[in-house]
C-alpha cells in the first residue's frame, strides 16, 4: 500500500522504539544528552509528536569526538584486516534487510514517504550499499610509480603509494533520504578504516538511529561510529568545526554548505559536498514522448521533488 504510515498501524518493535526517549550513540553506549534535555520528532503528514530524541550540543559533539579519536588511534578497526571489515559490513546490510519492515516503517512516519517507496527502494538500496562496500574493503590498493628524473638518466628509483584511512570524519545528512543518506555515508568511510560521528537531520534521525544498533550488533567495536541528534547551530555546526575531525562530509543546501567550508577553514579539513543543483532534463526531436513525458514528470516529482538531482529545468526542442 502505497500510503504514509500512522501509529495505529505501527509494528510492535517500531512501537516500542518511538515510545522510548532515543539517545545518543557514543563510544558504543547509548546515552543521554549531556545537557539532559530532548527535542521532539514529528510525523509531517499529521504534525503529531512521534518521538523524543537527545537534545545533543557541543558538550556530546567533543565525548563523541573523543570517542571516534580513541577508536582511531587505539582500537582494532584501523588495525583490522580488510577481510574482517568487510565481513561486518556484509553483516550490516544483512542486518538491513532482517530490519527492513522496522525501517520502512520508521521512514514512513518519520519522513512521510510512502511505505510502498520505502520498501522497494530505501531500505533494500541501503542494504545493497553496504553488500556492495563489502567487496570494496579488498580492493583498496595503492600503486607502484616509475619515476624517470632527466637529471639522473641512469637512476633507478621505486616510489609507491599507499592507502590509509583519513581518520575522524564527521558526517551531515539532510532529512530527504534519512536512511540512504546515512547509509551512503557510512558505507564508503567504514571500509577505509575510519571511525565517524554522524549527525542526521534533527527533522528525520529515527531510522539512522536504528541503523546505528543495526552497526553494533553487527560487530562494529565501540567508538567507530557515533551518533549525535541535534539542531544545526548548537549540534552540527561545533562538529563540523570540531578539531578533532579530519574531514567533513556533508549532504543539503548551498547555504550551509558554505558555512561548513568556513568552519573548516581554520585548521584546513578535508571537505567533501553534495549541495543543492538545478539538473536539466534535454528532450530532443528525436525522443520517444511516452517515455520522455512520464519520465521528465518523474524526474521532479518523484519523493515530492525533494531529490538532489531533481529534474528542476525541462529544455525541449521546438518541434516538440
Amino acid at each position: 500500500m502505497n500510503t504514509a504510515v500512522d501509529m495505529v498501524s505501527l509494528s510492535t518493535p517500531v512501537k516500542h522504539f518511538v515510545g522510548q526517549p532515543r539517545q545518543a550513540l557514543i563510544d558504543g553506549r547509548w546515552q543521554n544528552a549531556q545537557a539532559g534535555k530532548t527535542f521532539e520528532v514529528f510525523n509531517p503528514a499529521t504534525e503529531a509528536v512521534i518521538a523524543h530524541v537527545a537534545d545533543c550540543q557541543k558538550a556530546d559533539v567533543d565525548l563523541a569526538v573523543k570517542a571516534a579519536r580513541r577508536a582511531f588511534e587505539e582500537g582494532p578497526w584501523p588495525s583490522m584486516s580488510p577481510s574482517q571489515r568487510g565481513k561486518i559490513l556484509w553483516k550490516i546490510g544483512d542486518g538491513i534487510l532482517e530490519h527492513l519492515e522496522e525501517l520502512a516503517q520508521l521512514e514512513s512516519l518519520n519522513n512521510g514517504k510512502p511505505i510502498g517507496v520505502a520498501r522497494a527502494a530505501d531500505v533494500p538500496l541501503a542494504a545493497d550499499l553496504f553488500h556492495y562496500m563489502a567487496g570494496w574493503a579488498t580492493k583498496i590498493e595503492g600503486n607502484t610509480i616509475p619515476i624517470s628524473v632527466p637529471y639522473t638518466p641512469d637512476a633507478q628509483y621505486h616510489a609507491f603509494t599507499r592507502k590509509e584511512p583519513i581518520g575522524v570524519v564527521a558526517q551531515i545528512i539532510p532529512w530527504n533520504f534519512p536512511l540512504l543518506m546515512a547509509a551512503w555515508k557510512l558505507g564508503p568511510v567504514l571500509t577505509a578504516g575510519c571511525t565517524v560521528v554522524l549527525k542526521p537531520a534533527e527533522e528525520t534521525p529515527l531510522s539512522a538511529l536504528l541503523l546505528a544498533q543495526i552497526c553494533l550488533d553487527a560487530g562494529l567495536p565501540p567508538g567507530v561510529l557515533n551518533m549525535v541528534t541535534g539542531f544545526g547551530e548548537s549540534c552540527g555546526a561545533p562538529l563540523a568545526g570540531h578539531p578533532g575531525v579530519d574531514k567533513v562530509a556533508f549532504t543539503g543546501s548551498t547555504e550551509v554548505g558554505k558555512l561548513i567550508v568556513k568552519a573548516a577553514a581554520n585548521d584546513l579539513k578535508k571537505v567533501t559536498l553534495e549541495l543543492g543543483g538545478k539538473s536539466p532534463n534535454i528532450v530532443l526531436d528525436d525522443a520517444d514522448m511516452d517515455l520522455a513525458i512520464p519520465g521528465a514528470s518523474n524526474a521532479i516529482f518523484f519523493n515530492h521533488g525533494q531529490c538532489c538531482c531533481a529534474g528542476s529545468r525541462l529544455f525541449v526542442q521546438e518541434k516538440r
